[in-house]
């Protein structure tokens, strides 16, 4: 048997350094410096209630406006600028507003008995009853349909509630998570945890999402902790069940009461327990799950390689004959300079990899990848009214009336949203993906797109860069006016929604 051996080489010279830092910063959090920003909220600069905040947003002419808006009022009072410059991937944040009402409407227990009561409700699909007593976390699911009358015999009982995608059932957590969706660039997900007093549903833990704990109703006690190795920092995938004697002494302990606000980035260990005088509501809102440099690289370093193999004789030469007698893990420690002169190789060759790069391609692929586990928008009026969706079509008087409208020359187009829909190329054709037959339920449909013809790429181009404002059909960059007037139907055809049109 062999041990795991590190084989020796200067590639590992810079990670060790690398590493070396972070384990410098951990220790300075350890130590006891500032990691944690706390922020009382004076009533007058509270924000307006959800209700209002998403009335106003209707009136925004533009989806990106409209989420810069709402997530600042999200982390309001902080600046936004401020939170992604010092908070963002670093570290926790709490901000206690001593405002009950200020999260009001966007979810609340008589929505979570409304939805068990007339919603198609699965345990383990959409919702998982636990418990942590003792230091042993446990579930809980029995099979089928949760029905009410067992749910509740459960919270009664000391379980927590977690409903697994409220967006797929409540209107307003779907309209909240489809704008924020675009502020983040990455998809936007959310769970609700109901928990009884004086109970805990989860044993400490960490996730690999940036999580925004958004207090509803009651309050709950949490504790959160710095992670526990550089290995930690910015985790891949969320951690097991940790016990109490793992995790070492809290960065932050607080009690959320509703209106108030965590957050803290993935990676921070962290575990919530309600008080013996009052329940909890709070719903998880969370994004940037695989939105790594490294998943990114996932994708580019294959592609990357293929086309340096493709074109570039030097990673078509051999290894050397004698290779195996002093590499791998049984030669590591080895003092051969053959091995020296095999890692200057590695390395050369490592360097001229990024010279092949298809890096636009790659980003077109996670583009393709976050647009399908994107939800749907949820319309404004405008939007309705100036869509295919909101097209008076329709049958009436046992005849079809409303399907005379023509596009001409002077139809002015839009993109419906900014995130809405992107070109991507495979490198033999070029589609549309787009977001707005989504499903609510995540992956429920397949990748939603279409390909576009050579003769109208510029035009499908044009139309998205040149969002929010509309532009006429004369002024897509056709080669000729029978052209742009021909693509009217080509407009026709694009998806359901994707388009807004001023005839």
């Amino acid at each position: 048997m062999i041990a795991s051996a590190k084989p020796k080489s200067p590639m590992k010279a810079e990670k060790k350094n690398t590493k070396k830092m972070m384990r410098k910063k951990i220790q300075k959090v350890a130590n006891g410096e500032p990691s944690v920003n706390r922020t009382n909220v004076p009533e007058r600069v509270a924000g307006p209630l959800l209700e209002d905040l998403l009335s106003d947003l209707t009136q925004i002419n533009n989806s990106m406006e409209r989420a810069k808006r709402l997530f600042e009022w999200l982390i309001r009072p902080i600046p936004a600028q401020t939170f992604f410059r010092d908070t963002w991937e670093k570290k926790p944040i709490f901000v206690q507003r001593n405002k009950p009402d200020y999260y009001k409407g966007l979810f609340s227990t008589a929505e979570f008995d409304r939805i068990l009561r007339e919603e198609y409700v699965q345990y383990g699909v959409n919702l998982d009853v636990t418990s942590y007593t003792n230091g042993k976390r446990e579930t809980h699911n029995p099979p089928g349909r949760a029905r009410p009358f067992t749910v509740w015999d459960f919270y009664e009982s000391g379980c927590s509630l977690r409903m697994l995608n409220p967006q797929a059932f409540s209107s307003t957590v779907w309209n909240v998570l489809s704008i924020l969706q675009e502020r983040f660039g990455s998809m936007a997900g959310a769970n609700v945890y109901l928990t009884p007093a004086q109970t805990q549903g989860f044993a400490p833990h960490y996730d690999d999402i940036e999580a925004f704990i958004v207090q509803l109703e009651g309050k709950k006690h949490w504790r959160v902790y710095n992670p526990r190795s550089e290995d930690e920092v910015l985790p891949v995938l969320s951690s097991p069940n940790f016990k109490q004697a793992d995790i070492g002494k809290p960065i932050l302990d607080v009690v959320l009461e509703a209106g108030d606000l965590l957050y803290f980035p993935r990676g921070f260990i962290h575990q919530g327990n309600c008080l013996p005088d009052a329940h909890s509501l709070h719903i998880t809102i969370s994004s940037y799950q695989k939105n790594s440099w490294g998943d990114l690289l996932h994708k580019l370093v294959p592609a990357a390689l293929e086309i340096a193999i493709e074109e570039d004789v030097d990673f078509r030469r051999g290894l050397p004959l004698d290779y195996l007698t002093y590499m791998g893990v049984q030669n590591s420690d080895k003092d051969d300079p053959r091995r020296g002169k095999f890692f200057s190789q590695i390395e050369t060759l490592m360097k001229k990899l990024s010279n092949y790069a298809p890096v636009d391609a790659a980003v077109d692929q996670k583009a393709r990848d976050f647009l399908h586990d994107c939800l749907p928008p949820v319309l404004t009026a405008d939007e309705l009214a100036s869509s295919v969706q909101g097209a008076p079509a329709r049958w009436e008087d046992g005849r079809v009336k409303g399907v005379g409208a023509q596009i001409t020359t002077q139809t002015r187009v839009r993109i419906l949203r900014a995130g809405c829909a992107r070109l991507c190329s495979d490198g033999e054709a070029v589609h549309l993906y787009y977001t707005t037959n989504n499903s609510r339920v995540y992956h429920k449909e397949e990748p939603q797109s279409f390909e576009v013809k050579t003769e109208h790429t510029d035009a499908v181009e044009y139309l998205i860069h040149s969002y929010p404002d509309f532009v006429t059909v004369e002024s897509l960059p056709c080669d000729s006016v029978q052209d742009r007037v021909g693509c009217s139907p080509y407009v026709s055809h694009i998806p359901p929604l994707v388009m807004e049109f001023m005839l």
